[in-house]
C-alpha cells in the first residue's frame, strides 16, 4: 500500500468506523502513548528492561502501525499529503546529510 492509499484507508475507516476524527490535540496525546507503547516493547525487547508478564503478549509490528494510523489521521485532518511531506524531507536529509554519516567517527 502506497501512502496516498494509506491517507484515503485511514480516512474511509474513520467514515465508516470512527464517526469522525478525534481532534488534533487528541489525536497528538494518541500519538505520544502509541509512541511510549513502542518505547516499551524496545526497552524490554533490545534494552535491560525485563518483560513483566502483561507485556509479553505485545507486537511491536501492531504498535507501529497504531502509531502510523494516527500519525495518518494527523496528517488528514491537518491537510498534509504525506507523500509529499516524506519526498520533500527525503530531498532535504539529501542535500543536508549526504556526506555527515559517512564522517561520523562513531559509526564506522
Amino acid at each position: 500500500m502506497g501512502i496516498k492509499e494509506l491517507q484515503s484507508n485511514v480516512d474511509q475507516w474513520i467514515k465508516e468506523h470512527g464517526v469522525r476524527y478525534f481532534n488534533e490535540l487528541t489525536n497528538t496525546a494518541l500519538l505520544v502513548e502509541e509512541v511510549g507503547e513502542v518505547a516499551r516493547i524496545m526497552a524490554r525487547t533490545y534494552g535491560e528492561q525485563s518483560f513483566k508478564e502483561s507485556d509479553k503478549d505485545k507486537n511491536l509490528a501492531d504498535e507501529l502501525a497504531d502509531v502510523l494510523f494516527v500519525l495518518t489521521c494527523i496528517a488528514n485532518q491537518t491537510g498534509i499529503d504525506l507523500e509529499k511531506a516524506m519526498q520533500e524531507n527525503m530531498e532535504k536529509k539529501t542535500k543536508r546529510d549526504k556526506d555527515r554519516h559517512k564522517n561520523n567517527d562513531k559509526l564506522i
